[in-house]
């Protein structure tokens, strides 16, 4: 069964500072990937926080396993500007997400 997980990813150490999100290396090519990911209904939601140096993911995966493998796919992974920081179990207590995916 499918669950949800909150995920944080961080600038890498190939993260260009002086550039800003769409000027970085290889940006069409993780955009298409997310972009893949959030067609298929495995990225739910997307995007990075304001001011943190991270992103925000909501993801619905079988475990952690397939999250951090399914991100290390990510072109911006495997070049260093993004790491995966953080993975937990979401409990969503109040709203919902229903995109139609079999979520």
């Amino acid at each position: 069964m499918k669950r949800i997980f909150a995920v944080t990813r961080s600038w890498g150490p190939a993260w260009d500072r002086s550039s800003p999100l769409e000027g970085q290396k290889d940006w069409q090519v993780h955009a298409a990937f997310m972009d893949a990911l959030y067609a298929e209904g495995f990225a739910l939601l997307v995007g990075p926080l304001a001011g943190l140096h991270k992103a925000l993911l909501i993801i619905q995966a079988e475990d952690e396993e397939e999250v951090q493998s399914r991100l290390a796919e990510d072109p911006w992974t495997r070049n260093g500007l993004l790491q995966t920081t953080e993975v937990g179990s979401w409990i969503l207590r109040l709203g919902s997400i229903e995109r139609g995916h079999g979520a």
